[in-house]
This record gives structure tokens, sequence and C-alpha cells, in this order.
């Protein structure tokens, strides 16, 4: 069928942008479909890092049971460093980190503690990590590091905690002074059915409060 003058006047305005653009064109289309294949791609590699990452973290937990001190220290290790973009890292420190404590490596459970921290998304899971690692720090005798990772931020929900551990770290220096006020804080900051409220009352009794 013949064109109208309408229509041939279209087609050869086309013919003659694309002449101008077709380049262009061609440059972009191939990026969005290299841009889609790689992000395919992506999501294949990720699913088989998390698989990965599953089966060590799984033998990990069992190692732990059995209270394989190395062999726990080697698979978390490796969900670490090989395996850190995945969701069982931090999780891995933290089993890691309670393992070392349990068999009295401070040194070993500090330095998990503190990857668990640096690497905590959830508020929450940051203040655990936190309070789990000034309590490491305590029983190192580093008052001074103690002291600096219960006084940054943290979530407001666990100042009760934060107090309470802050007040056995003043005790530990022997400033019962100060000890005394953090563990009010905690008393005033605590649920009053909370368990822990007549744990930190002993305490503020033992420093004269």
């Amino acid at each position: 069928m013949a064109l109208d003058l309408e229509e041939q006047e279209q087609l050869d305005e086309f013919k003659a942008w694309w002449r101008k653009n077709s380049t262009m064109v061609v440059g972009v289309a191939a990026v969005i479909v290299i841009a889609t294949a790689g992000w395919k791609g992506y999501q294949v590699w990720s699913a088989r890092q998390s698989g990965e990452a599953l089966g060590l973290f799984e033998r990990a937990m069992q190692a732990a049971m059995a209270n394989d001190a190395k062999s726990v220290k080697e698979l978390t290790g490796k969900i670490m460093d090989d395996y850190g973009r995945t969701g069982y890292a931090v999780p891995a420190a933290w089993l890691a980190a309670k393992t070392n404590f349990v068999n009295g490596d401070l040194k070993s459970a500090q330095a998990q503690y503190q990857y668990a921290l640096a690497h905590a998304k959830d508020p929450g899971l940051e203040a655990l990590a936190k309070l789990r690692l000034a309590s490491v720090q305590l029983d190192l005798t580093d008052y001074a590091g103690a002291t600096k990772t219960l006084d940054g931020d943290h979530d407001p929900a666990f100042a009760p905690l934060f107090a309470n551990l802050k007040g056995d770290v003043l005790v530990a220096q022997g400033k019962t002074a100060e000890a005394r006020a953090a563990y009010r804080l905690a008393l005033d900051k605590l649920d009053p059915k909370s368990p822990l409220k007549a744990v930190v009352e002993i305490k503020l009794g033992g420093v004269g409060g």
C-alpha cells in the first residue's frame, strides 16, 4: 500500500532522526541489557553466597554445641572473611565471641564483639554488642575502654542496662559515689517489674546507696 504524503514525511523525519541518534539509542539499549543481566547475575551470586554461608554457620553451631572451639573459630572466621556481605557474618561473630568467652579467650571475644558492633545494622543489636563488648572490657580490666563503649550513643530502650554496667565499671575502679549515681539511674529507668531491679538494688546497697 502506497504511503500518503503525511506518512511519507513522518517516515523521512524518522529516518533522519535515526541517522543522527542511532548510535546513542543502541548504546543506551546495550547499557540497559548489560545492567539487567548484571543485576540478575548479582542475585544468583548473592543467593549462592548466602547458601554457602548458611552451610558454614550450621556447622559452626554444631561445633559450638560440641564445645569444639577450634572448629568454631575456623568456620566463623571463614564466614566473616569470605561471606561478610551476607546476613550470617554478624551472627557468626556473636557465636565466635560467646564460644571464646566461655573458653576464657577474652581477647578474641573482644575482637568478635567489636566486629559485631561495627557491622550491626539494627540499633538494638548495636546496643547489645556494646553491652557485651563493655562487659568483656571490664573483665579485661580495660576500664577506659569499657567506659568509652558505654558512654557512646545507644538505643534509649537499653539505658537501664548501660547504667547498670557503668556502675559495675565504676565500682571496679573504686569510684563508689559515681557508681551509686549510675545504679540509681538504672533503677529510675527500669520497669518496676523487671527482674534486674532487685539485682541493682543489691548493688546499690553494696556501695552505700
